[in-house]
């Protein structure tokens, strides 16, 4: 018996699981390829990772930025009807900024496919994308009232997220994240960028926005690679009491990546945080390398 071959130091005493689930975003086809060493996937490839991606029990996945071009428009088409009209048990939603222009094609887009699609609607939050962009906070805020009142007065489930989080002042992210939710944004994405947040700081983070954001709101975690502590912070965003969970297949994306989701997967089934079926982690993986160019590790 395993109990009798092995002590689990990570255990809580007497073994009790976390009394909550954990949900997964799977960013893999946007914000994945966002990377000069990624080749874009054929469109039948990108067709095939949905349904591993349903098979892993992902719950929602990103299936572009309409904003950036007709044909990023006509292949979310091709993608939205392959979950709607397959049953997939996947959610689905599009990148946006939080611009009127970028939210109307995906108004459209939900309109031709007959069914519900979310948006994830961003915009920079720390002193430094401020002074570069030449924003006012205040500006910010009519930004974020307008785009998300728009985004849900159409249908659209929105996801609020704000970029660069872990650099941003406490008093901004309360301002911003505020608007969202009083226009009617159902889920905050807490962003590290540019990779700077530690675990510690992480949890703080989600801690803090869970505090003035109450217990109905849902608190993502984004996080990317580049101190190497993507998964780290992630296991701690969770723990701190994030719902859910994004990354991507191989921990693809810019720069260094973003957190790795078939070393999310294992983590959380192994914490109890999931329950899954990962007989189709390593055909996801190997598909992924495949269809994007990435090498896989060498005892991959």
């Amino acid at each position: 018996m395993a109990s009798k071959l092995i002590y689990d130091w990570n255990e809580e005493p007497g073994g009790a699981k976390p009394g909550r689930k954990v949900g997964l975003v799977d960013e893999t086809l946007r914000d994945g390829l966002q990377s000069p060493s990624v080749t874009l996937p054929r469109l039948e490839d990108r067709l095939r990772l949905l349904h591993l991606m349903a098979a892993l029990g992902i719950d929602d996945v990103n299936i572009g930025m309409l904003a950036a071009g007709k044909q990023f428009q006509e292949d979310a088409l091709v993608l939205a009807r392959e979950i709607f009209d397959g049953g997939l048990p996947l959610q689905c939603h599009c990148a946006a900024r939080t611009v009127i222009g970028d939210i109307k094609p995906i108004v459209e887009l939900a309109e031709r496919v007959g069914g519900q699609i979310g948006v994830g609607l961003f915009i920079g939050s720390s002193p430094i994308r401020h002074y570069v962009e030449g924003w006012e906070e205040s500006e910010l805020v009519g930004f974020v009232r307008d785009a998300v009142r728009f985004a849900v007065e159409h249908g659209l489930r929105v996801m609020f997220v704000t970029e660069d989080t872990t650099r941003a002042m406490p008093d901004t992210l309360r301002r911003l994240y505020g608007t969202a939710i009083e226009n009617g944004a159902a889920q905050l994405v807490l962003c590290d960028t540019v990779g700077h947040a530690t675990p510690r700081g992480a949890a703080r983070l989600v801690r803090f926005v869970r505090e003035f954001a109450g217990p109905d709101v849902g608190i993502d975690w984004h996080g990317h690679s580049d101190r190497g502590l993507a998964l780290a912070c992630a296991l701690a965003a969770i723990e701190a009491g994030a719902d859910r969970i994004h990354a991507t297949a191989l921990g693809i994306g810019e720069r260094s990546g973003n957190t790795p989701m078939e070393q999310v997967l294992v983590n959380l089934q192994l914490m109890g945080y999931i329950e899954r079926d990962l007989t189709k982690l390593q055909e996801y993986c190997h598909l992924a390398a495949e269809a994007c160019g990435v090498p896989l590790p060498p005892d991959g």
